[in-house]
């Protein structure tokens, strides 16, 4: 943005670097001088959690409220039935209406977490498109909205394009879906007088169908605003780990494992992803990202105790914090309360045999290792450690005994798992 914004909302994404584009920002920048206005973003409900790479917009919901605003949480219990097609090359599994069902509930779990739904101007309402999306008649729609669209402009949307270009399928079902999104905004001003939609850059296509749409239809001037896609500096995709995705539901993630996954930001990030994800003082996020050498660690950590302490409370991620340093320590000798923070792998009697498991199945089963090659190559490199000891073979088996009682399993100094074999049941 070139201009300097009035709108408080608009000053703190502006500055934390929330904003990659916007459909008027000087229109949507007046609008929100006003207070109490509504601004939704819409998630599906393909999980029961959401994840981290939604964090970046969940952090803008969490500021519209904070600024003086209504935040709209619009759950997607009818176009989850379809798949937005966006970022994908294939289509999404369909889910059962009671999957669906399910698995709002957890996300409203997490989202409650970030905002407050009380019963004011400003509270947090959390809809479901099913509401309207259920019961239109296919015929009506088409007729009274499918003549806004033209397949000409709907082929150079990326969401579409992208699929067709690496000749990958695309349903009818799945092209149907930015005309249902496009519904949902002006269904969402029409019930709520909602004017702005938030989302990722990847949804440019489908919130400026809703912005013409709503212009057309009820004549309301609406706006449309996308925040960055973001990767982290070493490559990986945001939200990703390579055990699987970091989840934001704690019944799906320990604060410990969540806490150590901010914890390891790349160097390059730090700064970013203290404005974005943290509540911290502008100038506070600037001199920690500032930081270099062993000083940054510090501003890591304080980075991943803030969004901890969002996600869970402050309590779990000073907890989370104490465990990590305990667990960095140079001494031989950890506190059991610290290892009982930490994300654990249980592991089936039978697999246990008689004579206990493998090092290598132990860090392939545990996340720790992707490959044999790697679970291998850092046994060799010295990174692997059960209890503590450097486990220097590849041959090396845990007893059965000794997963019974659970053993600390470490690959390098900064990742770590409970491994824990329940006992054989006793026949009566």
């Amino acid at each position: 943005m070139k201009f300097k914004p009035r709108s408080e909302f608009l000053k703190v994404m502006q500055s934390r670097g929330f904003i990659h584009g916007c459909t008027d920002f000087i229109g949507l920048d007046d609008f929100l001088v006003k207070p109490s206005q509504s601004a939704y973003i819409g998630f599906d409900a393909t999980a029961d959690s959401l994840h981290v790479g939604s964090l970046i917009q969940i952090m803008m919901l969490r500021w519209l409220q904070r600024t003086g605003h209504r935040p709209i949480v619009l759950m997607g219990g009818g176009t989850t039935k379809i798949g937005d097609p966006s970022g994908k090359d294939e289509s999404r599994k369909l889910l059962s209406p009671q999957d669906i069902n399910r698995n709002i509930l957890g996300i409203r779990q997490t989202i409650e977490n970030y905002l407050d739904f009380a019963d004011s101007p400003t509270g947090a309402i959390i809809p479901n498109n099913a509401e309207w999306l259920d019961p239109l008649n296919y015929v009506d729609f088409l007729r009274d909205y499918g003549r806004h669209f033209t397949v000409n402009r709907m082929l150079t949307f990326d969401s579409v394009r992208s699929r067709l270009d690496r000749e990958q399928p695309l349903t009818f079902l799945e092209f149907n879906y930015m005309l249902l999104q496009a519904f949902d905004f002006m269904e969402l001003n029409k019930r709520f007088g909602c004017r702005v939609q938030m989302g990722g850059s990847d949804q440019w296509g489908n919130i400026v169908n809703g912005v013409d749409l709503t212009r057309r239809v009820r004549n309301v001037e609406v706006f449309g605003l996308t925040s960055p896609l973001l990767t982290r500096a070493d490559g990986s995709k945001m939200g990703k780990t390579a055990s699987g995705a970091v989840w934001l539901n704690p019944n799906r993630i320990s604060a410990f494992e969540f806490w150590q996954f901010w914890r390891n930001t790349p160097d390059a990030d730090t700064g970013p992803f203290l404005r974005l994800y943290t509540e911290l003082p502008l100038d506070e996020c600037d001199r920690m990202g500032a930081l270099s050498g062993s000083e940054i660690n510090e501003a890591k950590i304080q980075l991943a105790t803030e969004v901890t302490s969002l996600a869970f409370d402050r309590d779990t991620a000073l907890n989370a914090q104490a465990a990590a340093r305990g667990l960095f320590q140079t001494s031989t000798e950890t506190d059991t309360t610290l290892v009982d923070n930490l994300p654990v792998v249980h592991i089936a009697a039978a697999e246990a045999g008689d004579t206990g498991v493998s090092i290598v199945q132990l860090l392939l089963r545990s996340g720790l290792a992707q490959t044999g090659k790697e679970a291998k190559r850092l046994i060799r490199d010295g990174g692997a450690r059960v209890d503590e000891r450097t486990i220097s073979d590849s041959n090396f088996r845990v007893t059965p005994d000794r997963l019974t009682a659970g053993i600390l399993l470490s690959a390098g100094k900064k990742r770590h798992v409970r491994v824990v074999c329940p006992a054989n049941p006793v026949e009566g």
